[in-house]
């Protein structure tokens, strides 16, 4: 592919969520395997001048490495389609959709998937009491990547003094035991299932540090449960319309058997850094970085 006919792929990246240094780093791995692909690529930090910069770059294609909030929910897909720039992951209502979790938990029991129990509150009645007996999680409804996450142990004695930048409205969810476990799904296909394994709890320095996760995989799980998980990250991704790649996290207790595999949340934007899951499961189905970014790029569309 010459520089001359290449496709201009603009990568979004950065932005002001508090994902911002993940997306840096997931955009600037993207922006260096589209070039090794033969693509002219101009990366962007996305700002509150973004659509100016859109209208004048004019690229053939967005590739989204935005995390969190306005990249991730909606917001950016929305002023995609405006411009009428093909882009790249799920479109409007599907990440409006996966990144509230409470919708998103609507949407897999109506898809007939298994789910804990949880409940929204408000953050100062979480302060002040417990709002479910322990052991709990609490955590933003529409946030990823476990920021602001608090699990309160069985038996505590207090409420969970949750930080001051909280949200008035929180998740308050039943913690679920057993492994940690995520499959991504590209297109019409579940790659595979990987279990996470950590020293203590999956939080974001697990997520993002060298080190703070080994990643098995395939997971090493009966075959009901590898299956099962595959099934329900495909059902999952259709359930909520998403499109391009989605990432469905997982707790199983081995001791429930298939009762205890419960669906956690799915991410329409998976990482794409040096330490994430999704490209790491592209690569075990034989499916190299680079080509793995090509692939996105060349499934962008409007109308998502």
């Amino acid at each position: 592919m010459s520089s001359r006919t290449a496709p201009k792929v603009a990568v979004l990246l950065g932005g002001p969520s508090t994902e911002r240094e993940v997306s840096l780093s997931s955009g600037r791995e993207c922006a260096v395997a589209l070039r090794g692909e033969g693509f002219q690529v101009v990366e962007i930090d996305a700002g509150p001048d973004l659509a100016a910069r859109l209208a004048e770059l004019a690229p053939d294609v967005v590739f989204n490495a935005l995390h969190g909030r306005w990249g991730e929910d909606g917001c950016v897909q929305g002023l995609l389609e405006w411009l009428r720039i093909p882009y790249t992951h799920s479109g409007v209502l599907a990440s409006a959709l996966a990144m509230d979790k409470e919708r998103t938990k609507l949407a897999y029991r109506m898809a007939g998937l298994p789910v804990v129990e949880s409940r929204l509150a408000c953050a100062a009645e979480v302060r002040a009491r417990h709002v479910m007996a322990p052991p709990y999680v609490v955590k933003p409804n529409n946030e990823g990547s476990s920021v602001g996450v608090y699990l309160v142990q069985d038996h505590a004695n207090s409420p969970p003094q949750l930080s001051p930048d909280m949200p008035e409205v929180v998740m308050v969810e039943k913690f679920a035991p057993g492994r940690e476990m995520t499959c991504t799904v590209m297109g019409d296909r579940a790659l595979t299932l990987t279990d996470i394994l950590t020293d203590g709890w999956y939080d974001y320095d697990a997520k993002y540090k060298p080190g703070g996760s080994r990643h098995v995989l395939p997971a090493d799980v009966p075959a009901e449960i590898f299956d099962a998980c595959l099934d329900y990250s495909l059902r999952a991704h259709r359930a909520l319309g998403c499109r391009g790649i989605s990432r469905t996290d997982f707790r199983w207790d081995e001791a429930r058997g298939l009762a205890g595999l419960v669906l956690l949340e799915t991410n329409t934007q998976p990482g794409m850094t040096p330490t994430s899951l999704a490209p790491e499961q592209a690569a075990h189905c034989g499916i190299p970085f680079g080509a793995f970014c090509r692939w996105i790029v060349e499934d962008a569309s409007c109308n998502r």
